[in-house]
């Protein structure tokens, strides 16, 4: 890039990273990226220089680099860390998305059984019956809101269940993981987001206290097992942990289900044939998983050593964050990558993510997207989207690539 190139980039910030404008735009802009810009620069606010990676070969690269840390901690020395912006930030951050190595390998290990493919095929007939459950409360109406009616609840039912936790709780979840998710340091949404994630605090507080007099066949009751064992989990990685598997456990699923079925309503050619060959299922989860990636932009990594990319120097404490959504429409490595094809073959996307913190929950999520989409297509055959595609919205959102709503008719 020449100097007067340079000169004209705008920088990014994580308000416009966050916008709904961004998000209808984001791919075209990516495809800008990948071409001239694959080392695009950010302003993040109090986290400081941030550097965004639009191409899949750069994230494949630093999703594994060991110069990147999860955790502040291994970067700043004790002067050089940042004090923590909200009271209640310390108590919900100690999980395995935020550690490295070998604090990683222990969190993880803690959890991994409950998410082996034994267990998950366990799964299968209860999540059977909570899909068909949701549809017969809709189907009689003719109409549904996919996301609240049907992509909202089942996750979260299921993980609700898996980590015994009341399902009467879940609509506070969802509140609670959008502030999460969608984290902003602008002033004006600190106080609030500061006194939402201090109810938060209190409710894993009094769930934990009601699990160690009453403790169960649960993840929770397990989680609360090890941290008693002393060196296992801290009372800090225990709450952390436990709202990460909440957050994670059904945000990631939510918009798969319903980006798939945004996708197949937008693509009659390929609805129709997935109608027709129901074996094509599981290929069609993967390409959708591709095109509307549910995760579009990663959490944040911390550079603890200096390197050079793209001939640029990546400098110690700068942050990096690498675009899923970008990564998965990278022409060099998917031929036609703007095209939805449920046939697609070769299908390797990076929308679980790579390396050391790929996705946990990734076969429970893809065996959620594949009973709730085959379930949807078997008893609703004439299912349509009720509006016009190009009033869908995007959610305003950092993380996630998540529809407001989802309107269906059948």
């Amino acid at each position: 890039m020449s100097s007067k190139e340079k000169k004209s980039v705008t920088i990014l910030t994580e308000s416009q990273l966050s916008s709904r404008a961004f998000k209808d735009e984001a791919y075209e802009f990516y495809k800008e990226l990948r071409k001239s810009q694959p080392l695009y620069p950010l302003s993040l606010g109090s986290l400081g220089k941030g550097w965004l990676i639009s191409r899949y070969d750069d994230a494949i690269h630093l999703l594994k680099n060991e110069k990147l840390k999860k955790n502040y901690e291994n970067v700043f020395t004790a002067k050089e860390k940042r004090p923590a912006l909200l009271k209640n930030e310390e108590s919900l951050t100690k999980h395995m998305l935020n550690s490295d190595p070998p604090d990683h390998n222990r969190l993880r290990t803690l959890v991994q059984k409950a998410f082996t493919h034994r267990m998950i095929l366990q799964l299968e007939d209860k999540i059977q019956h909570i899909a068909d459950s949701l549809l017969d409360k809709v189907q009689p109406n003719k109409f549904m809101n996919l996301v609240d009616d049907y992509a909202f609840p089942l996750p979260i039912i299921v993980i609700s269940e898996m980590l015994g936790i009341p399902l009467e709780d879940r609509q506070k979840f969802r509140v609670w993981s959008q502030v999460i998710i969608d984290f902003s340091d602008a002033p004006e949404r600190l106080q609030e987001n500061d006194h939402l994630l201090g109810e938060f605090v209190e409710y894993l507080e009094s769930l934990v206290r009601k699990k160690r007099r009453e403790p169960a066949g649960d993840l929770i009751s397990a989680l609360i097992q090890a941290e008693s064992e002393g060196t296992q989990l801290s009372t800090e990685e225990l709450y952390s942990m436990i709202m990460l598997l909440i957050v994670a456990g059904h945000e990631t699923t939510v918009n798969l289900i319903t980006n798939m079925t945004y996708a197949l309503m937008c693509h009659g050619d390929q609805f129709e044939k997935l109608r027709q060959q129901p074996d094509l299922m599981n290929s069609a989860i993967e390409e959708a998983l591709r095109f509307h990636s549910p995760v579009e932009l990663t959490t944040i990594r911390w550079t603890a050593e200096p390197f050079i990319l793209h001939g640029q120097e990546i400098k110690r404490k700068d942050v990096i964050i690498i675009s899923l959504a970008s990564a998965n429409r990278d022409e060099k490595i998917f031929p036609n990558a703007d095209i939805f094809d449920i046939e697609r073959k070769n299908n390797r996307h990076i929308a679980f993510g790579h390396g050391n913190h790929f996705c946990l929950g990734a076969q429970l999520a893809r065996l959620e997207a594949k009973i709730a989409i085959s379930t949807l297509l078997r008893r609703c055959p004439n299912i349509q989207l009720k509006g016009e595609k190009e009033q869908m919205k995007w959610k305003g959102n950092f993380l996630m690539r998540a529809l407001e709503e989802l309107p269906l008719s059948f």
